[in-house]
């Protein structure tokens, strides 16, 4: 099925049936949290077989846990979130009503990535299913067994006149964002958003971004630096650091490289369970740690199982330049909070910012700094999971948010509506017009 053929098979069933009621989207919910937890051997399996190597505890923990959850926390709010919204109206239209409802959009395309394919797949689509909306999914065509899986959840989850999936390569992904979408949804590099967007731009196609960036960890003197380092490296080395909201960079102010590394070795964390996802991702690695000076916490595994690296790197370097989406880590010593919030005023803003040993004055100075990206103290990469806290970046790393009250709020129309009784101070002014109202006119212009 091409993407073209999809949305009209969509279309012609949102007219035949429209948008599904309350009832219907909270049985639809329901039913796609239970598909994604029956499945769940299938998906660990056909994940740890495509990249040769994937914890199945990853996969279960953020592709398929994540997923149900989300769809269960949705269908408990949804009610609530569905209720219109009563608005003031000025006095002089009096006894005027008015309210604010949300309406679904219509059929809304997801594009969704390789490094965490059910979870960036069907978080948007549980999103777009409690507005009230119709979905195409189009998964990364380097999992094609993954993509494949996916389309068999959603139609036995959702059905064909609800949800449909379309695989494929390069040409597929090109021709799906030039679609006539209700709205469109990509997450995956900034290079390939900017592409998706200039492919949307003649239909002018709402979208939602969300794409990547160097996220910085700000190291303080009041962190632990022991905890600090294990709670980073366990973000890092989660899903092989393949992740939108991984440490990239960590900035040490008033912690030396040295005691930081040491810190590192003492935590045992090495070597990921996950693999690097394929030879392209593998050898791109390989090219951003060209000139590097490097620190392996451990020896390489098997395959493509590639152990954490500290790095080091003068700022004109490669890996100082990419966002890295992978198991290395660069570090910098920074003089000064100041000195180190200047840096991240200098780079693309990233979907996140992490905070270690930041006392109420710092994490004010820092929030002052940090534009629209997440600022997270303590720990990296688990508030991506949080159900009700709305995700997604600003300027590089993206826009739009999903998740929760948010997602559904992405994906509605929000339709004024407004009731006029037969009288109302504002009716003075119809035409023909009197002297009455150019006497008011005087007044009201003083």
């Amino acid at each position: 099925m091409t993407p073209a053929e999809a949305l009209a098979a969509l279309r012609v069933a949102e007219a035949r049936d429209g948008a599904p009621n309350l009832k219907q989207r909270r049985a639809m919910l329901l039913s796609l949290a239970r598909e994604v937890k029956k499945r769940a051997p299938d998906i660990m399996a056909v994940l740890d077989a495509e990249y040769e190597g994937r914890a199945p505890i990853e996969t279960l923990l953020a592709d398929v846990l994540l997923v149900a959850d989300a769809a269960l926390y949705v269908r408990r709010n949804l009610w609530l979130w569905m209720r219109p919204r009563r608005v003031s109206v000025p006095y002089p239209f009096w006894p005027a009503r008015a309210r604010e409802e949300c309406v679904p959009k219509g059929v809304i395309g997801i594009m969704a990535p390789w490094n965490y394919p059910v979870q960036l797949a069907l978080l948007p689509a549980i999103d777009a299913i409690a507005a009230g909306n119709r979905v195409c999914v189009k998964p990364s065509e380097a999992l094609p067994r993954t993509a494949a899986l996916i389309a068999e959840i959603l139609r036995a989850a959702l059905g064909d006149d609800i949800a449909l999936c379309v695989q494929g390569g390069a040409e597929i992904g090109a021709d799906f964002a030039a679609q006539r979408w209700d709205h469109l949804v990509f997450t995956g590099s900034t290079a390939t958003g900017r592409k998706i967007m200039a492919a949307a731009a003649p239909n002018l196609t709402p979208l939602t971004l969300e794409l990547g960036g160097k996220c910085p960890v700000l190291v303080l003197p009041g962190a632990d630096l022991k905890r600090a380092a294990r709670d980073i490296l366990a973000g890092k080395a989660f899903n092989a650091g393949q992740t939108c909201v991984a440490p990239d960079t960590v900035l040490l102010v008033g912690h030396s490289k040295q005691a930081f590394i040491e810190a590192c070795r003492q935590t045992g964390i090495g070597l990921p369970e996950t693999a690097v996802i394929n030879a392209a991702q593998y050898a791109r690695l390989e090219r951003l740690m060209a000139g590097a000076s490097l620190t392996p916490l451990a020896e390489d595994g098997h395959g493509r199982r590639m152990a954490l690296r500290l790095a080091e790197a003068p700022p004109e370097a490669p890996i100082c330049q990419e966002e890295i989406f992978g198991p290395i880590l660069l570090l910098r010593e920074e003089t000064s909070l100041e000195r180190a919030l200047a840096w991240v005023a200098s780079q693309p803003a990233p979907l996140a910012i992490y905070l270690f040993g930041a006392d109420s004055k710092e994490e004010d100075l820092i929030s002052a700094a940090a534009k629209g990206s997440a600022l997270i103290a303590g720990r990296t990469v688990e508030f991506a999971g949080f159900q009700a806290l709305g995700f997604g970046g600003s300027g590089d790393s993206g826009f739009g948010r999903r998740n929760g009250r948010a997602g559904f709020m992405e994906f509605s129309h929000h339709r004024a509506r407004a009731w006029h009784g037969i009288f109302s101070l504002s009716r003075l002014f119809d035409q023909p017009r009197g002297k009455a109202v150019e006497r008011l006119k005087n007044l009201l212009a003083k």
